[in-house]
C-alpha cells in the first residue's frame, strides 16, 4: 500500500506539467510560441515530453506501475478479508479490565449464564457472534461489528483500479475533434478531415466514426450589465445518418447532443465579420472569415485572404491577391489619443472593424502552413505582400484602394466552437466513480469494534448474591474514533432484564 500511495502521488505530480504547460494536442500554436519565447528551456522540455505529458513514456510507466501496485495490494488484502469473514470472532481475553472500555454487571435474578448469554445475543443483532464455554460453568460471548469498513476500503481500491482502466480504454479507443462553424454552415463528423483539430486514441484510425451532420441555424448569448455571460445556446438542425430525417436541437453548455455514442459539446463562440468586395471590373463577391477572440469583451483579430481576385490570369493572380487584416469589435469604442478600436461590451451593440489592406503574394502556394487568423509576416518582410491603406468602418461603410477596388463592411455572423467526443468506457468510468465514492464513505463512516462478555455463575467472584450471575464486559475499538462511549453504555446494559433492578458498575 505504501508503494501504491507513492506512485499515486507521483502520478499527481507528473500531471502538473500537463496543467501548467501548453500541450501540443490542445493548442499547437501556443505550444510553438512557448518554445520560441524560451529558446533554451523550451526545446529541452519538448524533448522530455513535457508538452505531451499524458502521452509520454514516463507518464505511461508511472500509470502502469500504479496498476501493478494496486493489483498487488488488492489480491492479498482480499484473500485476507475472506479469511476474516470465514473465521469466528476471537476468544474472550482473560482480563477484560485491561481493555480501553470495560465494566461489570451484578445481576439480581436467578438466570443461569446460558440464559444471560441468550439475552445478550438477542440484543446484538447485526454483530457477528460466537458463544463459548469455559471451565467452572463460565460462558463467554464474543462479538464483532464493522466488517463493511474493510469492504468499503476494498471497493474504493477496486473502483480506483477500474476507473484507471476505463480512462486507459477511453484514451485507446476514444477520440476528440474540435471545429469552428459559422451560422448557416453545416459540418459532418464522418471523417477526421472535417475537424480543425482531431485527437484520436492510440487505436483509432477514423474509419468508424458516426456520420452525423449538423447545421448551425442560430447562436444566442445573453450578458449581464457587467459583461459576464449568463447563457449560451445554439439552435441546430442535425441528421443522425444519411437516411434519417432532420431533427432540431438546442445545444447548450454542458448539455451535449448525443448521437450513436458521440457527444457534441458547445465550447465557445465568437464573431465572423462579413465583407463585400467590388473589383475594378464591376464584379462583386462576398467574403467572411472567423476572427479569433482576444479578450472578455470579444475583441477579435483575424484575416480574410482573397486568393483569386477576378480579372487576372496566370502569375498576375498570385501577385494581386488581397488580405483584409484587422480587428472586429462587437461594441466598437475608440481609445482617446491613440484612435485604436477595441470592444467595450461582448454583445454586438455597435459592431465595427479596424482593417489594414495588403496586396501581393500571400505565400499560400509555398506549402508552408499558415494560421487562418493571420498573414505570413515573412511575405511582408520580403516585399511580396505590400501594405496599402487602413480604415475604421462601421456596418455599411466602405473604403476604396488605389486600383478602384471597393471593400465594404456588411456586418457579422456568429461562430460557435464545438467539440465532438467519443469515449466507449465513459459509462464504466461513471459507475466506478460512484462506487469509489461509496466505498470511500463506507470506509470513513463505518467503525470497526469488538465486545466480549464473560458470564460467571452465582458467587464466582466471591461477592455476588448466591442466586445471581456476574457479568464482565470489555470493548475494543479496532480503529480510531470507533464510536464507543454511549454505545458501550448500551452494551453494558444488555445482560440486565427489563423487569428486574440491577447494580451496574463501570470503570
Amino acid at each position: 500500500m505504501r508503494v501504491a500511495l507513492i506512485l499515486l502521488f507521483m502520478l499527481a505530480l507528473a500531471s502538473l506539467p500537463g496543467a501548467l504547460l501548453p500541450q501540443w494536442n490542445l493548442n499547437t500554436a501556443k505550444t510553438a510560441q512557448y518554445i520560441l519565447d524560451y529558446p533554451t528551456l523550451g526545446p529541452w522540455l519538448n524533448r522530455l515530453g513535457f508538452f505531451g505529458v499524458f502521452g509520454s513514456p514516463w507518464y505511461a510507466a508511472i500509470y502502469l506501475l500504479l496498476f501493478i501496485s494496486l493489483i498487488g495490494c488488492l489480491v492479498p488484502r482480499s484473500w485476507e478479508f475472506v479469511g476474516q469473514i470465514r473465521s469466528k470472532p476471537v476468544a474472550t481475553p482473560r482480563n477484560l479490565a485491561r481493555l480501553p472500555h470495560h465494566g461489570q454487571v451484578r445481576l439480581a435474578d436467578k438466570r443461569n449464564p446460558d440464559e444471560v448469554a441468550g439475552q445478550i445475543e438477542a440484543g446484538l443483532r447485526g454483530w457477528r457472534l460466537t458463544r463459548r464455554s469455559e471451565p467452572g460453568g463460565v460462558v463467554t460471548v464474543s462479538a464483532e461489528k464493522g466488517y463493511l469498513r474493510e469492504v468499503g476500503n476494498l471497493v474504493f481500491h477496486v473502483s480506483l483500479l477500474g476507473l484507471l482502466a476505463a480512462i486507459a480504454v477511453g484514451k485507446m479507443f476514444g477520440f476528440e475533434g474540435s471545429l469552428i462553424v459559422t451560422e448557416g454552415q453545416t459540418f459532418c463528423s464522418g471523417s477526421p478531415a472535417a475537424y480543425d483539430n482531431f485527437r484520436p486514441g492510440l487505436l483509432v484510425d477514423g474509419t468508424a466514426m458516426a456520420p452525423f451532420c449538423a447545421t448551425v441555424d442560430k447562436f444566442t448569448a445573453a450578458y449581464n450589465p457587467n459583461g459576464m455571460a449568463s447563457s449560451f445556446s445554439s439552435d441546430l438542425t442535425y441528421t443522425a445518418s444519411a437516411s434519417a430525417a432532420p431533427q432540431q436541437y438546442n445545444l447548450r453548455v454542458n448539455d451535449p447532443l448525443r448521437v450513436d455514442g458521440e457527444r457534441l459539446y458547445l465550447i465557445g463562440h465568437g464573431f465572423t465579420p462579413t465583407f463585400k468586395v467590388t473589383y475594378p471590373n464591376g464584379q462583386m463577391r462576398e467574403y467572411e472569415q472567423p476572427f479569433q477572440t482576444q479578450d472578455g469583451n470579444l475583441t477579435s483579430e483575424g484575416a480574410v485572404k482573397i486568393t483569386d481576385p477576378p480579372g487576372y490570369v496566370g502569375k498576375e493572380v498570385r501577385n494581386r491577391q488581397l488580405a483584409i487584416v484587422g480587428i472586429f469589435a462587437p461594441t466598437a469604442v475608440m481609445s482617446h489619443g491613440t484612435n485604436i478600436m477595441t470592444s467595450g461590451f461582448p454583445a454586438p451593440d455597435n459592431p465595427g472593424v479596424a482593417i489594414q489592406i495588403y496586396r501581393g503574394n500571400l505565400g499560400l502556394e509555398d506549402g508552408a502552413a499558415q494560421s487562418v487568423y493571420a498573414i505570413d509576416p515573412g511575405q511582408v518582410a520580403n516585399g511580396e505582400l505590400k501594405k496599402l491603406t487602413r480604415a475604421n468602418l462601421s456596418t455599411g461603410e466602405s473604403m476604396t484602394i488605389d486600383d478602384g477596388t471597393v471593400i465594404e463592411f456588411t456586418g457579422y455572423k456568429e461562430w460557435v466552437s464545438m467539440q465532438t467526443s467519443y469515449d466507449p468506457a465513459q459509462g464504466y468510468a461513471l459507475v466506478f466513480a460512484i462506487t469509489l465514492l461509496m466505498g470511500l464513505m463506507a470506509s470513513l463512516t463505518i467503525k470497526r469494534r469488538r465486545v466480549w462478555f464473560r458470564i460467571l455463575p452465582a458467587g464466582a467472584d466471591g461477592t455476588g448474591p448466591v442466586y445471581g450471575s456476574f457479568v464482565q464486559v470489555g470493548g475494543l475499538a479496532r480503529t480510531d474514533q470507533a464510536g464507543y462511549g454511549e454505545e458501550f453504555t448500551s452494551l453494558l446494559a444488555l445482560p440486565v432484564t427489563k423487569t428486574k433492578s440491577a447494580a451496574v458498575a463501570r470503570r
